[in-house]
């Protein structure tokens, strides 16, 4: 996740700078404020030796790095250029963070202040008598120089260093003439943003470089990958954002294939658009490669892209966004128009789910919120391609002079949120029922209630986005805000006691004990052997087990209410009637299997005779039985369900009120057994 927040800064100065011809530059006659900073290695300015300032640049102000290397690259050409460059990075410093409040800003432009006044000093200029046209003349030797004559000869990571720093020396020669625009390095610009793609940086498969092709590039199912994305007819055009880019050089991106189309039409950073075009690529190539393994060499030369690889891609990209569908009785919004001839709208979807899936950063903790962004980008990108009534369109994500809006509009509001809720727990030393972890952020989108209070776009006044670190006060004091109530913790809410040792491990703890009953009860028979079980009197007595099942049945039911009480707030209306009913029958079976029982007892006394007197004269032992039988059921469902869960996944898509009540009904086992796993 790329922080592209700009911070509050740390040091006063006016900010002006080389505009004019007929200004020259002259910071020691302007009146700076130096405040006193403390003395950090590398930032003085007083060291003996050459120092790099990119090494030294803070991670806030990391966009005027090339700007400082492409001034360490043509010191020894031309040193009043390199003065300007700096200038150009310290002025771009000082708008970033002008309080200087940024970890090492403020030393960092008090070095960079020093070597400014030292520079100004000792450089000339050599090819006019004015910064303008100096910066003008140098930019123009500069790209005939390095872009034009020896092109063939030089390798790929070579142009590409030259064309940065021909981008650079554009941006520095805008600061120093602002008021003069000149068409000729526009249109000299233009052509060298444009070739600069041509040169960019690649992780493994060289898509863009210009040149001899590389040997990676030749691999058959590479090339049918890479023709295969690039097919990108019939598409409609994403109308170009005409104030993102340097003004006047831009007249629209390149949009080379599928997932460069994705990039103008939902706003993602070029940077996650390449890498994940690389991993789409090398996913087909290699899922090709198993499946054609066998294939003739010479068939492999016009090789094409298989339909089952991409239905094969598309099952294992989307299985967890097809499950969510299911539990939430939703329809997937992965819908393939029926005018397409091709897999190009299957491409589109996986592409637009890698993308997502790229820039999440720490949303990628939340797989059920992402499959919830994915759904509705989903609707859009089909609403898009099917309507090819007009040839271009608005994009759905769009923030002027912005090249990240999908970060700033979609993934930026949810980070917030976690990363507040981060900041309640106190490096984890607060209770953890008092904040949301991600689980419990993730659990919101579980229900379909999300779909109603959260919407597209977004609503920033959710409660889902509400700041937990307000106080009561700061709520009463702003109006919009009096309507909002902090989402409250959804999943699972520790008492920390010891009887979690019963109730996460309850199974285990119930075998023990009725085993060890059981055991008891035959060993203290008259034989004392394991036959005994079978003689009538000690096979009656060892069916007490039910009823000391039923006594830690009723205490489970107990612990449930009891240890999730703090979370009982924040549990939807069905979880309250589950715990509450399983409660109330815990409590019917302890009373009905002693009473039911202690009617069988030949000649009983105490209160056995008057529980006996008090069920009559029937013949209770089948009628114990016969409950014992019933309070096995559900457990025997449930043993069911657990066992053969193709079975289960079945039931989980019926609409049948009496499957859905038992699957109802079975649910805090399944649960528990997860937070447990977790």
């Amino acid at each position: 996740h790329r922080n592209r927040s700009v911070g509050e800064g740390a040091m006063s100065m006016s900010s002006g700078g080389p505009s004019a011809p007929q200004r020259q530059p002259s910071m020691g006659r302007r009146n700076i404020s130096r405040a006193i900073t403390m003395r950090t290695d590398g930032y003085s300015g007083e060291e003996e030796g050459p120092i790099i300032e990119s090494e030294l640049v803070p991670s806030s102000l990391a966009p005027i790095v090339p700007i400082l290397r492409a001034a360490n690259e043509i010191e020894d050409e031309n040193p009043r250029v390199a003065y300007l460059c700096r200038f150009t990075a310290f002025e771009k410093a000082h708008t970033m963070d002008p309080n200087s409040s940024g970890r090492g800003v403020r030393q960092f432009k008090t070095y960079l202040l020093h070597r400014l006044e030292k520079d100004e000093k000792d450089t000339q200029r050599r090819l006019a008598s004015t910064d303008a046209k100096e910066i003008q003349r140098f930019y123009e030797h500069y790209c005939k120089k390095y872009l034009e004559e020896g092109l063939q000869t030089r390798k790929p990571d070579e142009m590409a260093r030259y064309y940065q720093i021909a981008s650079v020396l554009y941006d520095v020669l805008k600061t120093v003439t602002p008021d003069k625009p000149n068409s000729e390095y526009d249109q000299y610009a233009k052509g060298v943003e444009k070739e600069k793609a041509s040169f960019s940086h690649y992780n493994i498969l060289p898509l863009n470089i210009s040149g001899p092709t590389q040997p990676v590039m030749e691999i058959p199912e590479i090339k049918a990958a890479v023709a295969l994305l690039r097919k990108i007819n019939n598409l409609p055009t994403p109308r170009p954002d005409t104030t993102n880019g340097p003004q006047g050089i831009d007249d629209g991106p390149i949009v080379r294939d599928l997932l460069d189309w994705l990039w103008q039409t939902f706003g993602f950073q070029k940077g996650n658009v390449e890498n994940q075009k690389e991993h789409l690529i090398l996913l087909l190539a290699n899922i090709d490669m198993r499946g054609s393994g066998n294939v003739h060499q010479g068939e492999r030369q016009n090789h094409m892209i298989q339909r089952d690889t991409v239905d094969h891609l598309m099952k294992k990209v989307f299985q967890n966004y097809i499950s969510w569908c299911r539990y939430l009785h939703l329809e997937s919004n992965i819908k393939i128009p029926h005018d397409a001839s091709t897999q190009q709208p299957e491409l589109l979807y996986i592409g637009l789910y890698l993308l997502i899936w790229g820039e999440a950063s720490n949303v990628r903790f939340m797989p059920e919120c992402l499959c919830y962004i994915f759904h509705h980008m989903a609707r859009d990108l089909y609403d898009i391609i099917s309507d090819r009534r007009e040839e271009s369109f608005d994009p759905p994500f769009r923030r002027e002079g912005s090249d990240d809006a999908f970060l700033q509009l979609v993934i930026q509001p949810i980070y917030n949120v976690i990363h507040n809720e981060a900041t309640m727990s106190k490096r984890g030393t607060v209770s953890h029922s008092k904040w949301r972890n991600y689980d419990d952020l993730n659990e919101y989108f579980w229900s379909k209630k999300c779909f109603k209070q959260l919407g597209w776009p977004m609503d920033p006044a959710s409660d889902f986005f509400a700041d937990p670190t307000k106080t009561k006060n700061d709520i009463e004091r702003h109006d919009h805000s009096m309507s909002r109530r902090r989402m409250s913790k959804t999943n699972f809410v520790e008492v920390r006691t010891f009887l979690h040792l019963f109730r996460s491990f309850d199974r285990m703890w119930a075998f023990f004990i009725l085993a060890f009953q059981a055991m008891v009860i035959i060993a203290w028979s008259p034989s004392g052997s394991l036959s005994a079980i079978f003689e009538p009197a000690v096979f009656r007595n060892v069916m007490t087990i039910f009823i000391t099942a039923a006594f830690l049945n009723f205490l489970q039911a107990t612990l449930e209410i009891v240890l999730n009480w703090k979370a009982w707030r924040s549990l939807v209306c069905s979880q309250m009637i589950r715990h509450v009913l399983k409660f109330v029958v815990a409590i019917g079976w302890l009373i009905i299997l002693p009473v039911t029982y202690s009617s069988s007892i030949q000649n009983p006394t105490g209160l056995i005779k008057f529980f006996s007197n008090w069920i009559g004269n029937f013949q209770s032992q089948s009628i114990y039985n016969f409950a014992v039988a019933l309070y096995m059921l559900p457990n025997i469902f449930s043993a069911l369900f657990f066992i053969f869960l193709p079975m289960r996944r079945a039931l989980e898509r019926s609409n049948s009120r009496i499957v859905r009540f038992l699957l109802w009904w079975t649910q805090v086992h399944l649960i528990r057994s997860i937070y447990m796993t977790s």
